[in-house]
């Protein structure tokens, strides 16, 4: 029989046509989520049941058709694969080859996916042992039609192994789980997260399905339903929009998934997905605890025995706190803890079980939000400080506070952590959603409480400095006010309040700051002083400054940006502490400064030197973080106009992506008159290794003479590759940043990065007819960060109107880019 009999066949089989059917079934509005998926089941089953009654003449005697997996959990996204299994006593194989083309053909003939297999009851057994994925699927074993007494057979048998062999199977299956993540990561904090193979996604609810069959362990079942059921009704969305059989949740079709689930925006969306994973991902955390612990109980439990003489141990219970105990491994409540009595047990619990590294028993938990009464307002001092010690136990603060999280402990206790809990952050630079950015911010900064006068105050600055994030408008500033009331009922007084507040307002100064002006302009350095007030906290907000940003990811620290930060915040102390603020001397250059400075003097024309690592910053502090990607070229060129473009444009010519860049005047040594043109940058090949830097130099002294058209070399070279078009960035901004320098104006620049960016600023900048004093430009992830020193042709200040006019022009030059 031909594949197109089977077809035809196939269609006849059920009324109007399985095809048909299924088609109206998948456009229905009225029906979805779970109704929708075990329709589409029902409706695959006749269809299958009719095609194997077709071959079998009605008999299926020694043979049945079985569903696995998803599909036999009756789990049918729109566009999901079919799991079958084709079960026979061996007694006819070439019958049963016949039938399985009776089978297989009209699956492929309509586009469906297949996973298929044929296999004898004893050959699928041995296949469940040595292939684990396999015993998985079969532990959903579904009868569709045929022998049914061979199905239940087979269920039977594999049940029996899995939980005879589940102390060898259940550890196989966490490492399986394990490895997925690391491949995978975390379904709770991707952008463009996997539904399926993330961990918290779908694999690992089926993993925990597979636990519970084991009957060695359970996982917990509040929630979990509820978890898997949205991210089923997420995937569905997910095939219908994109007609495709996919997991990914892209970032191009999260609006439309979002629209098709009656969800605000791909904002509600990722945070909804993101609330389901914690779940998941908590009940595995609990579950894998628990079978471990029972392993480890049977395998110690025959040798106390025979030691003892039989008889069941008791297990130890050793004092962590008032109220709590460690018991098996865990942190749990004692015997004696009355928590409807004790407001302060479930922090004073919860830092117990963090300093002493262990987890917060699930059962724990789930009795401190079942009983205790709410704290009072203010909060007692014994709270206080039991919070703060919580956040100062480093690493182990975060499963503690995931737990206390799971139960709502962590809103009754904080209101405010509503809006932050589980809220995505759109930035490439941010590796953690807002809430578990603050967590892991008080992780880093519980590092750095021997540096500071109050470890109090850094540590709750750290989990409050993004509280704002949940609100509209600057974060910063909603921050502020947020951060002096969670102050004030935490307990904190008027002048501890008022500190929180001014870190929480300015905990992005000193970064922002020492990367994006000059700090050899005292309005530079007199403004962050008044900003912050006091060298205490100066000091603060310095360690809150590098906590943060070890926290956000690696694109946000380096041992560069530390000695910038650390250099601002030497200049801003010697203010505070009264010293004056002159103004600025040429700063002294270093030797290989002024011997490239003298180079480029004599000869007239630009000196390049490649170094792949920079000295050491001043502060050995600064080396904790990674150093930022690419090596340092300095370029030293006479001072003359140009130069700024000319040297953007060679490099993006020679595919050289600028991660940090800087522009300054060098004075020449004395008795040498006029000044060189100092560009300190950090450069990366986009493709393969470096040029060479004589290469370089060539291209850049063409550029300067304008024998070289760079514009036309890289429209050229755009034209011959497009860049491939993605997710539509969000418009570049130019502003002039007001009083940020008596010397010069400001202009700051916020796009996304590109090759040649730096090019087209250059270019714009001249054309404008400005001098450009100094520059400061970095790279975030995707994010472009520039700062311009400029100032008119006699080296003044640009006045108001004309300086927004510049900026006009950048940024009309940026949105002009197709």
């Amino acid at each position: 029989m031909t594949s197109t009999d089977v077809t035809k066949e196939a269609e006849d089989s059920g009324p109007g046509g399985y095809a048909a059917a299924r088609l109206r079934l998948l456009t229905e509005g009225a029906r979805s989520g779970p109704p929708r998926r075990s329709a589409l089941a029902g409706l695959t089953d006749d269809w299958l049941s009719g095609l194997f009654d077709a071959g079998t003449g009605g008999t299926g005697r020694g043979i049945s058709l079985v569903a696995v997996g998803g599909y036999g959990r009756g789990e049918l996204s729109p566009r999901s694969d079919l799991d079958l299994l084709l079960l026979h006593d061996g007694s006819d194989d070439e019958a049963v080859a016949a039938l399985a083309d009776r089978l297989w053909y009209p699956v492929w003939d309509l586009g469906l996916d297949l996973d298929h297999s044929v296999r004898t009851p004893a050959e699928a057994r041995k296949t469940a042992g040595e292939d684990l994925k396999v015993q998985l699927g079969l532990l959903d074993a579904r009868h569709l039609a045929g022998d049914l007494g061979l199905t239940a057979s087979l269920r039977t048998t594999v049940l029996a192994d899995w939980r005879n062999q589940a102390p060898k199977r259940l550890p196989e299956l966490r490492e399986l789980c394990a490895e997925r993540a690391e491949r995978q990561g975390e379904l709770q904090f991707l952008l463009e997260p996997d539904l399926k193979e993330a961990r918290g996604g779908l694999r690992d609810a089926t993993a925990l399905r597979a636990v519970a069959a084991s009957w060695l362990a359970d996982a917990p079942r509040e929630g979990l339903a509820d978890a898997r059921r949205r991210l089923l009704d997420v995937r569905d969305a997910l095939h219908l929009t994109t007609g495709r059989a996919t997991d990914r949740l892209a970032l191009q079709e999260q609006d439309q998934v979002a629209a098709e689930l009656g969800l605000l925006d791909a904002d509600a969306l990722l945070r909804q997905v993101y609330e389901t994973a914690r779940v998941i991902s908590y009940a595995g955390d609990v579950t894998w605890r628990e079978v471990g612990r029972v392993l480890r109980s049977r395998s110690v439990r025959p040798r106390l025995r025979a030691m003892l003489g039989g008889g069941k141990p008791a297990p130890e219970r050793s004092p962590l706190a008032e109220g709590v105990v460690e018991h098996d491994g865990e942190a749990v409540l004692a015997r004696t803890a009355r928590p409807e009595r004790d407001p302060v047990l479930p922090l004073r619990a919860a830092a117990a079980a963090a300093q002493a590294g262990l987890p917060l028993s699930r059962h724990a938990v789930r009795r401190l939000a079942a009983t205790t009464r709410p704290l009072p307002t203010p909060w007692p001092a014994e709270a206080r400080e039991q919070l703060v010690t919580l956040l100062g136990s480093g690493r182990p603060t975060v499963q503690v506070w995931e737990a206390l999280e799971a139960e709502g402990l962590v809103t009754r206790l904080l209101p405010d952590w509503e809006r932050v809990r589980c809220r995505p952050q759109r930035n490439a630079v941010h590796l953690w959603t807002v809430d578990r950015h603050l967590i892991e911010t008080a992780v880093r900064a519980a590092g750095f409480t021997r540096r500071v006068h109050r470890p109090d105050l850094l540590l709750v600055a750290a989990l409050l400095h993004d509280i704002g994030k949940g609100w509209p408008g600057d974060h910063s500033v909603a921050g502020e006010t947020i951060a002096r009331d969670v102050a004030v009922r935490i307990g904190f007084d008027r002048a501890d309040t008022a500190v929180l507040a001014t870190l929480v307002r300015h905990h992005l100064l000193l970064v922002e700051t020492a990367t994006r002006r000059d700090l050899d302009d005292p309005a530079t350095v007199r403004a962050v002083a008044d900003a912050v007030g006091s060298e205490h906290t100066l000091e603060l907000l310095h360690a809150l400054t590098e906590a943060d940003a070890l926290a956000t990811g690696p694109a946000a620290w380096s041992s560069w940006r530390g000695s910038l930060v650390a250099d601002l915040v030497k200049r801003v102390s010697g203010v505070l502490a009264g010293d004056p603020l002159e103004e600025p001397e040429a700063a002294a250059p270093t030797a290989e400064q002024e011997r490239l400075a003298v180079e480029a003097f004599r000869t007239r024309g630009p000196v390049l030197a490649l170094r792949a690592q920079t000295e050491p910053p001043a502060d050995p502090a600064a080396l904790a973080g990674p150093e930022p990607l690419g090596v340092e070229l300095l370029i030293a060129v006479p001072d003359q106009e140009g130069v700024l473009p000319a040297v953007a444009g060679v490099l993006a010519m020679h595919r050289l992506t600028v991660r940090t860049a800087e522009l300054r005047s060098l004075p020449l040594p004395d008795g040498v008159e006029g000044s060189v043109l100092l560009l300190d940058w950090r450069v990366a090949a986009e493709y393969g290794s470096l040029p060479q830097a004589a290469r370089l130099r060539a291209d850049l002294v063409r550029a300067l003479d304008g024998s070289l058209d760079i514009a036309a070399r890289l429209a050229e070279r755009d034209a011959a590759h497009p860049r491939r078009r993605g997710v539509e960035p969000p418009p570049p901004r130019v502003t002039v940043a007001p009083a940020a320098s008596r010397l010069a104006t400001v202009i700051e620049v916020r796009a996304q990065d590109a090759p040649g960016l730096l090019f087209r600023l250059g270019r714009a900048l001249e054309a404008a007819g400005v001098r450009v004093r100094s520059a400061h430009a970095s790279t975030l992830g995707s994010n472009a960060v520039d700062a311009f020193y400029v100032t008119g042709p006699e080296g003044a200040r640009l006045p108001g109107e004309e300086a927004g006019d510049v900026a006009r022009t950048l940024e009309e030059a940026l949105r002009g880019r197709p």
